[in-house]
């Protein structure tokens, strides 16, 4: 794949028609709504709390009408809130798509941030039945804009969508599929190198959130932070204006990902620690 955000177009283009439903997480990627929308298909959210571990809740989805659902995206570990899989999740995935005849499209591209127990959502036993998996080297590999993904599936399920692709692109510039057959050749120390720097940001970005008074899980894994807003702000929007305008300091509100996640922010673990430093002593200087 040219970078796996264009899998998830394909996908999209090649399992709906008009009127067919998807299944999209509440927060999620705004990608995931967009790709269903152009392709036709209507979405139809399914909210994640932290409550119950910004995992679906399966009892409450049963409850639908599910007979037009063709697809159900799924994103573990989870953006925007950092949230680990767990096999019993996995197999709770798995078990749903079968019982349904839903696609499970699942986006795995920050699996090796910060996660030490990497997982696949095909690893479960029978998943291939009704599993498609998304990855891209621009997290893992430090690849962003070289456009490096791809999609894992049965083979039938890669040859139908293979039929579309085909006929959007003619293929991968030489040089750049050497390059990240070597990127992919690299062994455990290169992510340990690579956490190593993550690490140390995270812990700057814990640093401001408490200048912010937010409250936050130490346990989230991948290149985001997800943190609660304090009470004395109506919604992350009103604390990243105020932090924007007055200390010249751009926070993600979480409210982009979804209605679920209004009472959220998210900070990017991408820049570097001189400038979470000066960021840290901005939001000091106007709180």
């Amino acid at each position: 794949l040219l970078g796996s955000k264009e899998g998830i177009m394909h996908i999209c283009m090649t399992y709906l028609n008009e009127g067919d439903q998807v299944l999209i997480p509440n927060p999620g990627y705004p990608t995931y709504t967009s790709a269903v929308k152009l392709a036709g298909g209507t979405p139809l959210y399914y909210e994640l709390t932290a409550e119950n571990s910004w995992a679906p809740d399966f009892e409450n989805l049963e409850k639908s009408d599910l007979s037009k659902v063709k697809l159900m995206w799924v994103n573990y570990p989870h953006m925007p809130t950092g949230q680990s899989p767990t096999k019993a999740l996995f197999e709770q995935l798995v078990a749903f798509g079968k019982k349904h005849q839903i696609l499970i499209c699942h986006d795995n591209p920050y699996a090796f941030i910060l996660n030490n127990q990497p997982e696949s959502l095909l690893s479960i036993e029978g998943a291939k039945e009704v599993v498609i998996e998304l990855n891209s080297l621009s997290k893992s590999q430090n690849m962003a804009g070289w456009r490096v993904g791809m999609l894992i599936a049965a083979e039938d399920r890669i040859n139908e969508i293979l039929r579309f692709k085909s006929n959007m692109d003619s293929g991968m510039f030489l040089p750049v599929q050497l390059a990240a057959a070597k990127a992919l050749s690299l062994d455990a120390s290169w992510y340990e190198s690579v956490n190593k720097i993550y690490t140390a940001r995270r812990e700057k970005v814990f640093e401001l959130l408490d200048v912010l008074k937010c409250a936050y899980s130490k346990q989230q894994v991948g290149m985001f932070v997800w943190a609660k807003i304090p009470a004395t702000f109506k919604d992350g929007y009103a604390l990243s204006d105020k932090v924007l305008y007055e200390a010249n300091v751009f926070i993600t509100p979480g409210g982009i990902f979804g209605a679920a996640g209004n009472e959220y922010i998210r900070v990017s673990l991408c820049g570097s620690l001189e400038k979470f430093s000066e960021a840290i002593k901005r939001i000091e200087a106007c709180v």
